[in-house]
């Protein structure tokens, strides 16, 4: 493997990291943390670490929804399918974010600037409806404030018909 500056980098964020499949996890959140995501020619270089095979690396990162290999977006909607925002029109408020930005939930712009994940519920059902925006939770939204909320977002981003897939692989 040829050395360069994006590999040294990568085996010293994990160096101190016992090369074992116990480690893995471990040494994938660091690189997460550290970019934002997992870097593709990062793989190699973990397997080597590890000792493990670069199928058996990425079969751990597409294995665990939240990581990815691509950059995240600059502004991530994160759509809350709870029990609660379900219940108070929660898909209807997909379906707009959807319809607004022309992309899918999973997918991001093709700009990269806004992306729409399914999000858990993290516990603020009085908010239902809701989205969190980079981690914000806003709501509760109707479908009027959603349009308005999607808008302004869409604004920030490529034109509706560009689409790129802003999710882990599957």
């Amino acid at each position: 493997m040829l050395e360069t500056e994006a590999t040294l980098e990568v085996k010293n964020l994990i160096a101190d990291l016992r090369p074992s499949e116990g480690n893995l996890l471990a040494a994938l959140h660091r690189l997460q943390e550290h970019y934002g995501y997992i870097p593709s020619d990062a793989i190699p270089v973990v397997a080597q670490q590890m000792k493990l095979g670069t199928a058996r690396v990425y079969g751990m990162i597409s294995f665990y929804s939240e990581f990815r290999l691509t950059p995240p977006p600059e502004t991530t909607v994160s759509w809350c399918s709870g029990p609660a925002c379900c219940l108070r029109g929660g898909d209807s408020i997909r379906r707009i974010f959807e319809a607004v930005l022309g992309i899918k939930l999973g997918e991001s712009t093709e700009d990269n600037r806004v992306g729409l994940h399914l999000g858990q519920c993290n516990g603020t059902c009085d908010l239902a409806p809701m989205v969190r925006i980079n981690g914000r939770a806003r709501g509760p939204l109707s479908a009027a404030e959603a349009v308005r909320l999607a808008r302004e977002l869409s604004s920030r981003a490529s034109p509706p018909s560009a689409r790129k897939n802003g999710g882990s692989p599957s």
